[in-house]
């Protein structure tokens, strides 16, 4: 099994940068972050800082999140927000340039969250339109841009993986973008009430990433009910091919137990 670490979400303990590094010595050869800046647009020196970590530590960056706002605070995103529009377009070269450089060919655009006097049809007119400008941007280097439904957050529009994917499926007919695919973050489908293992069979061809948690509490799996196993196994039955993403709260200390556990059975 391939899984790629997040380092936004684990290994919190340590300073941003040395999680790479832990995560390789952790066992594992690849990682992902969320948006690991304050700026949509770093400078170069915060740049190449990010860049080395990566490199140093001998791990593949395998996905990255578009800016997306100040999550603490309960952002979601720019690609809708009539706003931030020309931030999230200067956001595009920058995820790009670094996934030029890293190898990295997946990117995860944050839909964003309603916003007050907008209507909703003018914010998916915007997704649009943001969402084509973002599929370009990466195509320069063969990436995909991802879309992922999100629990937890009420002024989400985007919460089954059928929201998603009727997203893509108008941007792909309006645009003719062939590279927009889902996140399949089977943690927030599983809250959300999706019948995740019904997706799989229906969608898995649709899955450009895919990321795990177990619930309740969005700990390592084997921590809740979920069958997370199944549901991996069934997915790689049906094509999908690429890595499994731990995108789960844990101590540092713990994170990786199950997969001790895994490796010695």
């Amino acid at each position: 099994m391939t899984y790629s670490v997040n380092c936004s979400i684990l290994l919190t303990e340590l300073p941003l940068l040395q999680r790479p590094a832990a995560a390789k010595a952790a066992g594992f050869d690849a990682v992902e972050f969320w948006w690991p800046f304050a700026s949509s647009v770093p400078g170069d020196a915060e740049l190449t800082r990010f860049e080395r970590a990566v490199t140093d530590a001998g791990v593949q960056l395998t996905a990255l999140n578009f800016s997306a706002g100040d999550m603490p605070a309960g952002d979601r995103g720019l690609v809708s927000w009539p706003e931030r529009s020309s931030e999230f377009k200067d956001n595009i070269d920058v995820v790009a340039g670094i996934g030029g450089r890293l190898g990295c060919a997946f990117f995860n655009a944050l839909y964003g969250n309603r916003q007050d006097g907008h209507t909703p049809e003018s914010q998916d007119e915007l997704a649009v339109i943001n969402l084509a400008a973002a599929a370009a941007g990466v195509a320069r280097i063969g990436g995909t841009v991802l879309l992922e439904p999100l629990s937890g957050a009420p002024h989400y529009p985007l919460r089954t993986a059928g929201d998603a994917l009727r997203v893509i499926s108008r941007v792909t007919g309006a645009t003719g973008a062939g590279n927009i695919k889902l996140l399949a973050d089977f943690y927030h489908l599983a809250v959300n009430g999706e019948d995740v293992a019904a997706v799989t069979e229906k969608h898995a061809p649709d899955f450009g990433h895919i990321q795990i948690a177990d619930n309740p509490g969005r700990g390592a799996p084997g921590t809740g009910e979920l069958p997370l196993g199944e549901w991996i196994a069934r997915s790689r039955q049906l094509g999908y091919a690429g890595y499994i993403a731990l995108e789960y709260k844990e101590p540092a200390e713990t994170a990786f137990d199950w997969a001790l556990h895994q490796r010695a059975s």
